[in-house]
């Protein structure tokens, strides 16, 4: 068996035997194949840079938008007709749409297959629940299904699933939380994510599918969306240093979390799917941090006094709050040989020094009056 640090071969990699005759050399192993949904995402990206590095194929379903929705994965996008070097391919689906999902695994074939898709935002997710819960929820049980049909009808049993679960799952549970920890979701997203995770144990117990879950906790970067509290704040240092901004209005300050660089998890993704048996895994740093201290760090880094900017908005409240979140990664530190590179600094001060450079992007525009100074307060 393949170690736990290892890619296992799988029925598609299999090599060409040397025939007896002539001794020819054998054929090169087949490349693996990866079927990654939000590959549009932060993780995404970053796991789609991981898998190419380790070789693979990489496809990935985006859902058809009037606007390009591509940005984080461009600089890895080659044109499908440059065929030996287009390695990762794009195609059209949608977690909603079950006959898309289906269709596309069996004209992929992939070997690994990455949910990630999701409405991903807790906020959002009380404005839209039902939405929230067809993506989330429904949209994992559809590709799950997807799968199970897939591996009945083809007989491709070495294929392997991974889930993207949420430390918001645990929501009001005291921490450290951990993989027995029992979860008590506190908004719809956490909800749906928490059904997302027993369908995935399900389908692994009642069809024998390879399935696991990652139970991650926050992990943030410089691609990470700017409604999201870590980029909101980072964008906004960024602007305010470059005299763009003046004001930051934020919600619950004392709130804390187990905040990761999303570069580090999507290898702990990977490592779980080349184990020799399915299971889930809670991926943190083990450390917890409040939004203060994130601001702390955020405007200290520049020179900058967050209480001279930050102003308390209700509207940002959430209905049920999350108070702490702090992982307990001991699990996939001793299984999976993984541990984050990181630290909680050293990612607040990456994502800043990017939105300082972007920031500088935007006072060229301002100058240049293709852009308005005002539009943030």
């Amino acid at each position: 068996m393949a170690s736990k640090n290892e890619t296992p071969r799988s029925g598609s990699e299999t090599t060409v035997a040397a025939v007896a005759n002539g001794g020819e050399e054998p054929a090169s192993p087949k490349r693996k194949i990866a079927l990654v949904t939000g590959i549009t995402g932060q993780d995404g990206s970053y796991l789609t840079e991981f898998l190419l590095n380790k070789g693979y194929e990489v496809h990935g379903l985006i859902r058809r938008s009037s606007n390009f929705n591509t940005q984080r994965i461009n600089h890895i996008y080659i044109d499908p007709h440059n065929a030996p070097k287009a390695l990762m391919k794009l195609h059209y689906a949608d977690l909603t749409d079950a006959s898309s999902l289906r269709r596309w695994l069996d004209i992929i074939l992939p070997d690994e297959v990455y949910n990630l898709a999701a409405q991903s935002h807790v906020a959002v997710s009380f404005e839209i629940p039902d939405y929230t819960a067809d993506v989330v929820a429904t949209g994992a049980l559809r590709l799950l299904e997807a799968v199970r049909s897939h591996v009945a009808a083809t007989g491709r049993s070495h294929i392997r699933y991974y889930q993207a679960g949420s430390s918001e799952m645990f929501g009001s549970t005291p921490p450290p939380q951990s993989e027995s920890t029992p979860f008590h979701p506190r908004s719809p997203y956490a909800a749906s994510k928490c059904a997302a995770h027993w369908y995935t144990v399900n389908y692994r117990e009642a069809y024998g599918i390879f399935a696991c879950n990652g139970i991650l906790f926050n992990h943030e970067s410089p691609r990470r969306g700017e409604n999201f509290v870590t980029r909101k704040i980072t964008r906004a240092v960024g602007r305010i240093k470059i005299g763009l901004q003046s004001k930051l209005f934020l919600g619950n300050l004392q709130a804390s979390r187990d905040w990761g660089f999303a570069g580090d998890y999507v290898e702990a993704m990977w490592l779980m799917l080349q184990q020799e048996t399915p299971d889930d895994y809670v991926v943190a740093t083990e450390e917890s941090h409040t939004v203060q201290e994130f601001l702390e760090v955020a405007f200290g880094y520049v020179g900058l006094n967050w209480k001279d900017h930050v102003v308390i908005d209700k509207r940002y409240f959430r209905p049920a709050e999350v108070d702490n979140l702090k992982g307990d990664a001991s699990k996939a530190k001793e299984v999976l040989g993984w541990k984050p590179k990181v630290g909680f600094e050293q990612l607040v001060k990456m994502m800043v020094d990017e939105d300082i450079e972007m920031a500088k992007r935007e006072k060229v525009l301002v100058d240049a009056g293709y852009m308005d100074a005002q539009q943030q307060p």
